[in-house]
């Protein structure tokens, strides 16, 4: 099993008191440089301890401090600052991004970290920052509830998808969308006055007449034909049938052990059908954020003070997240589609409960990982706990991630 950390969120690193104090803690330079800091000293254990990748979230715009990434030049930074492990985000919000500016900009941090990247997609649930950035494409951010801007911001992040793949691939395209043209015109092409240069030197069949007919990325990206592909916090079975017929590992937060099951029968099941022969758990990502402590107590206490605690109850409720954490009898007073869990439902406890979080002892995080592997047996495994940087005190978090590090991963990897 391969063992990735993250996404950190990231989060500027203050308690709820200071980013109140000083509002808009993101103004202040101090604090993104602590940030960058914390980020290095996590990266470098995680490397040490022999983490496949560490990634990182897309949100922008935040002014709390909370959620500020994830941008190629960050990647490029922590890769400087570590000698073996992957970066990448978790995902790109793909709607959000011109597809060919972000074609080069992996392709060139691939070559730039000689194949230490991976490239994880999103579609987008923050209006706030998502609907300024897709305006042009007419796309904003959605809740997956099927309805016309679910739709409509679907066709664009698998359109980007497509245009991705091709600009990877070793030949020169042309491609016509719903949103993307290229080259641009397309029907005519585009004027080119070096044109006797390009015929000479160039990508043949790419100028023909003066004109550009095809178009072709450079770089490629140092892993060929592209970087591993990840699927942001997959929990739709759309989403995971779309994730196996192309080929991309989501990342599943779906939490309890018998979802996970289900999912990664589907996947297996739908990879097939693209022609794709896997095992049960090839391909596959299952997340979950671990605290370890002496018992299960002071393991609790040690997740309120990071994401667990403080994201989920101050910012993913709002969105809807709890949703994936109901009980049994929560229908008879909550029924899904008609009422959301009320906000003294947001609890540690609950998530807990709910197997949203595990929280113990080694042996008992040890039980949980055997069932995991014993009945799903994943290619990879997403240590969420990377979400608590910046919310939790570093030398916690940093505490946490070698116990998990040198006394739980080692008997999977």
């Amino acid at each position: 099993m391969k063992f990735l950390i993250g996404p950190l969120l990231p989060a500027l690193p203050a308690t709820l008191t200071e980013r109140e104090q000083m509002r808009p803690i993101a103004h202040r330079t101090e604090y993104w440089q602590r940030m960058f800091k914390e980020i290095v000293e996590l990266a470098r254990i995680a490397d040490d301890l022999g983490f496949e990748a560490i990634t990182v979230a897309e949100h922008h715009l935040a002014t709390e401090g909370l959620e500020v990434g994830s941008v190629p030049s960050l990647f490029l930074y922590i890769a400087m600052h570590t000698r073996n492990i992957k970066v990448g985000p978790v995902g790109y919000v793909l709607p959000g991004w011109n597809p060919l500016r972000l074609a080069v900009e992996t392709a060139w941090l691939d070559q730039l970290t000689q194949g230490r990247t991976i490239v994880g997609m999103a579609r987008g649930y923050q209006a706030r920052w998502l609907n300024s950035m897709a305006q042009k494409l007419h796309i904003q951010s959605t809740a997956s509830d099927q309805g016309e801007i679910d739709r409509a911001n679907r066709r664009a992040f698998e359109e980007h998808f497509r245009i991705l793949k091709l600009a990877w691939s070793e030949e020169g395209f042309s491609f016509k969308g719903d949103f993307w043209e290229y080259p641009y015109p397309y029907a005519e092409g585009t004027p080119w006055a070096a044109a006797p240069f390009t015929q000479k030197y160039g990508m043949p069949g790419e100028v023909v007449e003066g004109r550009v007919r095809k178009i072709s990325v450079v770089p490629k990206p140092y892993q060929r034909p592209h970087p591993p592909l990840f699927q942001a916090f997959s929990a739709s079975d759309s989403t995971i049938v779309w994730c196996a017929r192309e080929g991309v590992v989501p990342v599943i937060v779906i939490p309890g052990l018998k979802d996970v099951l289900r999912l990664a029968e589907l996947y297996q099941k739908e990879a097939a059908s693209a022609g794709r022969t896997l095992k049960l758990g090839q391909g596959i990502a299952p997340a979950k954020s671990i605290y370890i402590a002496s018992d299960a107590n002071e393991a609790m206490k040690i997740a309120e003070t990071g994401s667990a605690g403080v994201w989920y109850h101050d910012i993913g409720g709002y969105f809807g997240f709890w949703e994936a954490f109901r009980l049994p009898g929560d229908e008879a007073r909550w029924p899904v589609g008609k009422a959301r869990l009320p906000r003294s439902e947001w609890t540690i406890e609950r998530l807990h409960k709910a197997d949203g979080i595990v929280a113990g002892t080694v042996s008992e995080v040890r039980r949980k990982m055997d069932e995991l592997v014993e009945h799903v047996n994943p290619e990879y495994f997403n240590y969420n706990d990377g979400g608590d940087l910046g919310l939790m005190p570093i030398e916690m978090l940093k505490q946490q991630v070698r116990l998990f590090g040198e006394q739980i991963l080692p008997h999977y990897r």
